[in-house]
């Protein structure tokens, strides 16, 4: 099994590899996301049935859950934020599938899924933000799709860049395609995914060390 998944993603074709990786990497994060917005949302239910219901995820003052999903932010569109992700991330899953599978979708759909997800990616540091600095408080499953959206949305950005699929300028994309040629846009996935980690470790290590 472990050779043939070998042979799949070492492709001689660098374009049959990279489209492999980019969509292996799209489903493995919008599963992930999708088991936490899961989550979240039965969190969600739980709480609104009982205001003082002790959720799995809450371990103490920093580790949270329950305090994150009180604030206001947790429910910025009048529902809890993570039933889009029970609306999205099927959506992203199938894409990804349908991709490994090697079906090219056209040009608009991919346009607006671009769109769509950075919006997405966008609204999830935007909470990362709130969690970190307003509600002074982590939620381990909203930090999981924090990440997970962040592998996606570098993922499909790469793809579309590739593809020409971003109407971009001849010049701009021509700079974006030698960019993920270099794979500098993995460089900045590491760099963020790290700046994140590295963040919460010096600014909570006092009480997640204590």
């Amino acid at each position: 099994m472990f050779s043939k998944l070998k042979v799949y993603f070492t492709h001689q074709d660098r374009r049959v590899r990279d489209n492999r990786w980019i969509f292996a990497s799209m489903l493995i994060g919008a599963l992930l996301s999708l088991v936490a917005a899961f989550v979240l949302s039965v969190e969600a239910v739980d709480l609104a049935k009982n205001p003082n219901a002790q959720l799995s995820c809450s371990v103490n003052v920093i580790i949270n859950c329950a305090t994150v999903a009180k604030h206001p932010s947790a429910a910025l569109f009048g529902f809890p934020n993570s039933f889009l992700g029970l609306i999205a991330e099927p959506i992203v899953i199938t894409v990804a599938i349908a991709g490994l599978a090697g079906v090219k979708f056209p040009r608009k759909f991919m346009v607006i899924a671009q769109f769509c997800y950075t919006l997405g990616f966008l609204f999830a540091y935007y909470l990362l933000y709130m969690s970190m600095f307003v509600i002074q408080a982590l939620c381990p499953w909203c930090l999981l799709v924090t990440l997970s959206t962040t592998f996606v949305f570098f993922s499909m950005t790469r793809y579309n860049i590739r593809e020409d699929n971003l109407y971009l300028s001849v010049k701009l994309a021509k700079r974006a395609k030698e960019f993920i040629r270099k794979d500098y846009d993995k460089l900045a996935l590491g760099i963020i995914v790290v700046a994140v980690i590295a963040g919460i470790i010096l600014k909570y290590s006092s009480e997640l060390f204590a």
